[in-house]
């Protein structure tokens, strides 16, 4: 049974900012943030055709500095949140802003006109989540099942809970808290938990993971682990040199990589499916079972499925289930920054190198039908 072929596609500046576009539950559709220090950022909107396994592209400028962090709406496709870099009297501070793309852009069945990337509209402007008092900004979360009109942002030590108004134009602050302790510690990475009523946070800093609940702004929990925190998911963290899995259902350990790892992602319909991106440009699909709501145990080889085998297929079913990785894929050539299963289709993921390249890929036939089997 042979897998589709990756689809690639090249970015001409480099990136490292990809997200899926999160209320579009009907096409396939990702967002990459370029990082150009000469020329005006752009974000470009993939839309891709799964039948004819062909990528259609717009691009929209983002033109007031490098894209360093970007998030979908989770109730407004139009909508996004943008952490870039600004340059004021030599020095760099990054800030964040609530963007909305132009209407025709808005839909995931937009096929783009041939000359979008030659004339390329901008982006609109709806507020700024920037509080000098908090410093730089690392990430902007929504919450994950609300209106989009809740967001956290993480800035310096300072961690920030915003209300957007009907039409996001304007965000204030309704509660804030401040991660103290010896040194100048910073947040790195956070995730909001979809459970709990999405009273929870999980945050990153050096070496912790930390559990915040939102009602109170205070910790409830500290991971402390000698972990190198994973920059886009905090609930999953890497250890130097040897990197390892970080469980929050289990609050345990995995062996995993030795590389760095940059980039980590649950499969939101599977969630022993996990990717990860990491320094030496490779993606890696694997089969967490120890951390799973629903493990699906080994996959059979071909051989095993014969008619004559219907015995050993049965003992190896009882076998105990062990984390393992699944595939490997190799089509990027710099390091993987981040990597993003489409909200449209659970079988299908994006990477993204430095680069600026793109990589489009499924989850192998095989497993898929073994999953759902």
């Amino acid at each position: 049974m042979e897998d589709d072929a990756p689809v690639i596609y090249g970015l001409e500046f480099q990136a490292r900012a990809l997200t899926a576009q999160t209320a579009e539950t009907d096409a396939i559709r990702f967002l990459v943030g370029t990082q150009s220090l000469k020329f005006d950022n752009q974000i470009h909107i993939i839309d891709f055709d799964d039948e004819n396994n062909i990528i259609n592209k717009s691009v929209l400028l983002h033109q007031v500095g490098e894209i360093w962090h970007m998030s979908a709406s989770p109730a407004d496709k139009s909508v996004l949140t943008t952490c870039y870099n600004t340059t004021s009297d030599s020095r760099v501070a990054t800030s964040a802003a609530v963007w909305r793309m132009p209407k025709e852009f808005e839909s995931g069945t937009h096929e783009s006109p041939d000359d979008s990337s030659n004339n390329p509209q901008a982006l609109e402007l709806l507020c700024h989540l920037d509080n000098a008092a908090q410093g730089n900004m690392a990430c902007v979360l929504w919450e994950p099942m609300g209106d989009g009109k809740r967001l956290v942002s993480l800035a310096d030590n300072h961690v920030a809970l915003w209300d957007l108004e009907a039409s996001s134009t304007k965000a204030t602050v309704s509660s804030s808290a401040t991660l103290e302790g010896k040194g100048q510690l910073k947040f790195t990475s956070g995730k909001w938990s979809p459970h709990h009523n999405c009273t929870q946070l999980a945050t990153a800093n050096d070496t912790a993971i930390r559990g915040w609940d939102l009602r109170s702004m205070s910790q409830n929990f500290c991971q402390q682990r000698g972990l190198s925190a994973n920059p886009s998911q905090p609930r999953r963290a890497a250890q130097d040199p040897s990197r390892c899995l970080w469980g929050e259902k289990k609050n345990s350990t995995r062996l995993l990589f030795f590389p760095r790892v940059w980039s980590v992602r649950y499969n939101h319909s599977h969630d022993q499916l996990v990717l990860t991106g990491s320094s030496d440009s490779r993606v890696i699909l694997s089969n967490m079972v120890s951390i799973s709501s629903e493990p699906f145990g080994h996959l059979a080889d071909e051989d095993d499925l014969s008619d004559g085998e219907d015995n050993h297929q049965e003992e190896k079913s009882k076998e105990p289930l062990q984390d393992s990785i699944i595939a490997t894929y190799e089509e990027h050539e710099d390091s993987v920054y981040a990597v993003e299963w489409s909200c449209a289709d659970p079988w299908l993921f994006a990477s993204l190198s430095y680069d600026g390249r793109l990589v489009i890929n499924r989850v192998p036939r095989a497993l898929k039908y073994r999953i759902l089997l």
